[in-house]
């Protein structure tokens, strides 16, 4: 089975990462995307994060009507910070029969390198880069394990979001409705 991991805060899920991952899915041939929540990413501040439950929580309210989306918690039972390599090879030892690729922006795919076993996981798994506006050209995307999928680019962030939420402002059509209920139940990013 050849699953796609998407990697985020997640901080809320909102539509240009469903929409991206709907492209990518399509567009890379996968079989299934698992959205992979990560409870502290190495190179962001926690300060602002919701908790990581309630994040889970969020992705699958947003893809529960998608057969071929998943969420995964796996970084929670891992280690923290949470290091990608690291949550490759568990899932590459409890699921032999997959084939694992990350997904990430072509932003991030610059600072790549940076990585810890970077070269592990381009060699061993593979990136499926989608492009993000403004984003500097790398030599990585000729690498034969770098598949770069053509999406729509949005500008949409969590960050902003967040700052709507605050200002007690509507955050609809940039997040599923039942990921509103959710914060608004909630009472997050208040």
């Amino acid at each position: 089975m050849k699953v796609g991991l998407f990697f985020g805060s997640f901080n809320p899920i909102h539509v240009g990462h469903l929409i991206i991952a709907n492209v990518i899915l399509e567009e890379a041939k996968l079989d299934e995307l698992w959205f992979v929540v990560s409870p502290q990413n190495p190179f962001k501040a926690s300060k602002q994060l919701a908790h990581e439950f309630d994040r889970l929580r969020m992705v699958e309210l947003a893809i529960e009507d998608h057969w071929k989306f998943r969420a995964s918690d796996i970084e929670f039972h891992m280690p923290r910070p949470s290091y990608t390599s690291d949550t490759l090879a568990w899932l590459s030892d409890r699921y032999p029969n997959h084939h694992f690729q990350v997904i990430m922006g072509e932003d991030n795919l610059v600072n790549f390198p940076q990585w810890k076993n970077h070269e592990t996981i381009l060699n061993q798994y593979g990136l499926i880069v989608y492009p993000r506006p403004g984003s500097k050209k790398s030599e990585l995307l000729e690498h034969p394990n770098v598949h770069r999928v053509e999406s729509p680019q949005f500008n949409i962030s969590a960050t902003f979001i967040r700052k709507l939420i605050k200002k007690n402002r509507s955050p609809k059509y940039l997040l599923p409705n039942s990921v509103i209920d959710y914060i608004v139940g909630k009472g997050l990013y208040n």
